[in-house]
C-alpha cells in the first residue's frame, strides 16, 4: 500500500538494521554531547565531535535511502536515534563537566544556608531582596555540575521550603571553588 514491504527476518536483514542502529546511536549521542559542549564554549571539542557526528550519518542515511522499503532498516534508524538521545543525555551525566549556579531563595534562613554551604567548603554569595511576601535572603554558588545535589542538600537540611533554581554556567574566572576539587 505505502511502498513498504516487510522482509523476513533473516539475519542478514537484522544484521543491516542492527548496523544502522549502532550508527544511529553513535550519531545521535555525538549530537547531543557535541550541542553541551559547545554550550560551554569549547569549540574545537565541538567541531571534532561535529565531524564524525556527520560522518556517521551520512554513512547510516545512505544504509536506509539504498532500500526505502526495508521496514526493518527504518525501524532502527529510528529507534537508534530515540535510544541515541538517551545515551548522549547519559554521556553528559557521567562526565557531569562544567559549572552550575545554585541559586536558594528562603524567607528566614538565608544568612544560615550560606554559613552552611561555606562551612563544607563552597563559596557562597548572599543578597537580599524582596518578594511577595517580605523580605527574603538570596544564597547564590557556583560549583562544578557534579557538586550541585551535594549543595542542594544542604541547603534543603536548612530550609526545605526555600526556592532553589540550578542555572548552567558557562565559565568561571576567579572565584572560590570547593576545597577537594583544588586538590586534585
Amino acid at each position: 500500500m505505502f511502498g513498504i514491504d516487510i522482509p523476513p527476518l533473516t539475519w542478514s536483514v537484522l544484521g543491516a538494521a542492527g548496523w544502522i542502529f549502532l550508527l544511529r546511536v553513535i550519531g545521535v549521542s555525538l549530537s547531543t554531547v557535541r550541542v553541551l559542549v559547545m554550550m560551554r564554549g569549547k569549540k574545537l571539542a565541538s567541531v571534532i565531535m561535529g565531524f564524525f557526528e556527520v560522518l556517521v550519518y551520512v554513512i547510516a542515511i545512505g544504509q536506509v535511502v539504498n532500500n526505502l522499503s526495508n521496514i526493518w532498516n527504518i525501524l532502527g534508524y529510528c529507534l537508534g536515534f530515540s535510544v541515541g538521545t538517551l545515551a548522549g543525555m547519559w554521556l553528559d551525566e557521567r562526565t557531569a563537566s562544567g559549572f552550575s549556579t545554585v541559586r536558594v531563595v528562603s524567607r528566614y534562613n538565608g544568612q544560615r544556608i550560606a554559613e552552611v554551604i561555606r562551612g563544607a567548603g563552597y563559596g557562597a554569595t548572599v543578597e537580599w531582596g524582596y518578594g511577595r511576601e517580605g523580605s527574603v535572603g538570596m544564597v547564590l554558588a557556583i560549583v562544578r555540575r557534579q557538586e550541585v545535589d551535594e549543595v542542594c542538600r544542604l541547603a534543603d537540611e536548612i530550609d526545605p521550603k526555600a526556592f532553589v533554581s540550578i542555572d548552567e554556567t558557562r565559565a568561571v574566572r576567579r572565584g572560590y571553588m570547593h576545597l577537594a576539587q583544588r586538590e586534585k
